[in-house]
């Protein structure tokens, strides 16, 4: 079931809900169609080779995406790409010699003050990719701690440093192909790498960040690479985003399965996304237990069971997040 199929559905049932009275129907119908036409905008930015695309590619379901047309000179760096409900902001990071730096950091910081026609700020995140299989990451941190943190406004929570290529760290050592996870020396390698990040954000601005690290994957002719920890930057990534937000981000997420398959054993992040996006599609809604049964009956007997059990649409919401994966 598609997400506009998902939510036609939601509307017919809560136009035909005679336990409703009209003004929570008005409520609900009025919350679907919000989500239906919010636009979340994210800024990517990374050094050359971090692997921005294979994590665009990974996450998002890119081949509905439309390159943004009529832009102009001060911002022909930063290439858009435009999905359903979201729109990528595709920047270079710094690196490429001193005037390309300056060209760049320019045009990140004119995206990061742009604002929508509320006058609110345009971008609701901003991705920093790192790359963990390089030592050298004195560019990224300049970006981050020059560029992008003085510029992001009161709203710090914007901000989210993830670590790619973690298969690569160490050279490459330590990591089981077999199962597609670190082994335990890789695992503390990486841990220090994002305590160090993190400590070192924070000596510079006193702004704190919770990087996480994970391996976007790739295929070369018969060479593959399985994505590792998708699941936790997708989690990240939604709770960073304002939560009336994060519920239009269901439609553009990537449904292949095998994105998802490989995470580390921390924490169920499938679930926890589950949760956070049918809280998001509550939010400003009314919840009640009126039709939440019929709601998950949709999706079955488990849908039924939690829709009846615990408010108006988390059934249906569970039932189909349940499928992303």
């Amino acid at each position: 079931m598609s997400a506009q199929h998902f939510t036609d559905k939601l509307g017919q049932l809560i136009e035909q809900d005679n336990s409703l009275n009209e003004s929570q129907k008005l409520q609900w119908l009025t919350r679907i169609t919000e989500i239906r036409q919010t636009k979340i905008n994210i800024l990517i930015t990374g050094a050359t080779g971090c692997g921005k695309s294979s994590t665009i590619n990974a996450l998002f379901a890119t081949e509905k995406a439309k390159v943004g047309q009529g832009v102009d000179p001060e911002t022909m760096d930063i290439a858009k790409f435009e999905l359903d409900n979201l729109v990528l902001f595709d920047s270079p990071g710094l690196g490429d010699g001193k005037a390309a730096d300056r060209r760049h950091s320019k045009n990140i910081i004119d995206k990061l003050n742009e604002t929508d026609q509320n006058g609110n700020l345009l971008i609701d995140l901003v991705l920093v990719v790192l790359d963990g299989s390089s030592r050298d990451l004195g560019t990224s941190f300049e970006l981050i701690n020059q560029v992008i943190i003085p510029n992001l406004g009161v709203d710090k929570s914007r901000l989210l440093v993830a670590i790619n290529q973690a298969d690569m760290a160490m050279k490459g050592r330590h990591w089981d192909h077999e199962t597609n996870q670190p082994e335990p020396e890789l695992v503390r390698f990486l841990a220090e790498k994002i305590s160090s990040t993190r400590r070192r954000i924070f000596e510079a601005t006193q702004v704190e960040v919770t990087p996480i690290y994970y391996a976007a994957g790739y295929k070369e002719g018969s060479i593959e690479q399985r994505p590792y920890n998708m699941s936790k930057l997708l989690l990240h990534i939604i709770q960073n985003v304002q939560q009336e937000k994060r519920a239009a981000l269901i439609q553009d997420i990537n449904r292949e399965s095998q994105i998802w398959q490989d995470d580390d054993a921390l924490l169920d992040y499938q679930q926890e996304i589950n949760q956070t996006l049918w809280e998001s599609v509550c939010a400003g809604a009314e919840k009640g237990a009126e039709i939440g049964g019929k709601i998950g009956s949709l999706f079955g007997s488990a849908g039924e069971k939690i829709g009846s059990g615990v408010g108006v649409i988390v059934g249906g919401i569970c039932g189909f997040f349940g499928r992303l994966f």
